[in-house]
């Protein structure tokens, strides 16, 4: 076993581990109830790599078929995980959270559609080969996290611009789920921007920083930072008021058109 491959094997490892503890500290702390998906993604990814442990050789059409039926999982777990992140960045403010939801939707189906689109003049139906699953999962998911891409830099400047008040859990989250997400974007945009000779390069990077992340989620989300409150960004006491009155204005204008 090659250098690489034996540094490859011992992150799959680590990342097993951590995102096991993380999920059943979740559990354990009674947590999972307030992070359902994320606690749910944890258990999924926990089982993924053990399963990626199993099935060994990429080569293999084994191998295959578990990637080409567990991709679409971790998909729908993305959209879960990030709609989760973003009620909780707006759990005083339904009526943007809905309008938000509602963008988000928009922008997947339409994404999603352009990438399809995209694959019809290259379909040969009943001709399908391995590298072309390959071809066509990258494209669909290029689109998917291109939309979730947009959608969490929302989220971040949300963070950033307006003091709303959230606990210390949910500013760790936020940041340590954009670090996870923008970096296995990059990697899936790497692989298609200069092929599968990257391919190793690549998922080595996404999975060291899929590692640290699951350790942060494990380490740093407490029952106490439930209760700690942050404000991002720091800025002076009538200014913020100032701010807080045009979000909630804003957010009781969604409402009443939601209702409508």
């Amino acid at each position: 076993m090659s250098s690489g491959a034996r540094v490859f094997l011992y992150l799959e490892l680590l990342l097993a581990i951590s995102c096991g503890a993380a999920s059943l500290k979740l559990f354990a702390t009674g947590l999972f109830r307030r992070y359902r998906s994320l606690s749910a993604y944890l258990v999924f990814y926990f089982l993924y790599t053990i399963g990626l442990l199993i099935v060994g050789d990429v080569r293999s059409p084994l191998y295959m078929k578990y990637w080409v039926i567990s991709e679409p999982l971790l998909w729908l777990f993305y959209v879960l995980t990030i709609l989760e992140l973003y009620s909780l960045v707006l759990e005083k403010h339904p009526g943007l959270y809905t309008l938000g939801k509602w963008f988000l939707y928009t922008g997947l189906f339409v994404s999603v559609l352009i990438s399809g689109l995209t694959l019809l003049p290259h379909l040969e139906f009943g001709r399908i080969q391995r590298s072309a699953i390959l071809s066509y999962f990258y494209l669909i998911e290029r689109g998917l996290d291109f939309s979730l891409v947009v959608f969490l830099l929302f989220i971040l400047i949300l963070l950033t611009r307006y003091p709303v008040p959230l606990s210390r859990n949910v500013v760790i989250h936020s940041v340590t789920y954009s670090v996870f997400f923008f970096s296995n974007a990059l990697a899936m945009f790497a692989r298609v921007i200069f092929g599968l000779a990257l391919s190793r390069t690549v998922s080595t990077f996404a999975l060291g920083v899929s590692t640290v992340c699951s350790m942060i989620w494990f380490l740093l989300l407490t029952p106490g930072g439930e209760r700690a409150q942050v404000r991002i960004p720091w800025i002076g006491p009538q200014h913020e008021r100032q701010i807080l009155s045009h979000l909630d204005s804003l957010n009781a204008t969604m409402l009443k058109i939601s209702r409508k």
